[in-house]
């Protein structure tokens, strides 16, 4: 065996990231594959919050292996967001907390912060709250972060990193959001 390679029981910290479509939905099927295995996962979900996706469905049918948590106030900005910034950074922070007591539970092999990159490129968490989330984990627990525009400095912590590229989206013919495929 090479002394070099870590040991293949050890988690990962595993960052999807990108413009593109797929970020959230790789993160779930890397949760699928873990109840394969009969594991605990934790997924919160931060950012997304009032819109019923097909997903918070869908993850009930994987109870009690798996449970999903919304921390966030819902779409910062956008579409029919009128929250104060304020409400969006407490819920934000709130969430931080919850996070970390779900992580450090001994409860999950798998816990998955849907969006958390885009909670901090909107300012709604700091560096230090990330870095706090990432440094809670396990040596055995795998961590997995969501969202467009990973920072430069949990790209470097990460084990695994993905970006999703968009080359082409039925949203640039015309074609507006589908149910099953895109909620």
């Amino acid at each position: 065996m090479n002394k070099d390679k870590k040991d293949s029981d050890n988690g990962l910290l595993l960052v999807y990231t990108g413009n593109g479509k797929g970020k959230t939905t790789a993160a779930l099927g890397m949760c699928v594959r873990a109840v394969g295995y009969d594991w605990n996962v934790c997924i919160i979900q931060f950012v997304k919050g009032s819109w019923k996706y097909g997903e918070l469905k869908g993850i009930k049918r994987l109870e009690p292996n798996v449970e999903l948590f919304t921390v966030g106030e819902g779409f910062v900005g956008i579409v029919d967001d009128k929250k104060e910034f304020a409400e969006h950074q407490r819920a934000a922070a709130e969430g931080i907390d919850f996070a970390k007591d779900k992580i450090t539970s001994g409860k999950y092999n798998l816990v998955i912060l849907d969006e958390l990159n885009v909670a901090y490129d909107l300012k709604l968490i700091d560096k230090d709250q990330v870095l706090q989330l990432v440094d809670a984990k396990s040596t055995e627990q795998h961590l997995v972060i969501t969202g467009r525009g990973a920072p430069e400095f949990l790209i470097e912590k990460a084990d695994l990193v993905t970006e999703m590229k968009e080359i082409k989206h039925p949203y640039q013919a015309g074609i507006l959001a589908q149910k099953g495929i895109d909620w």
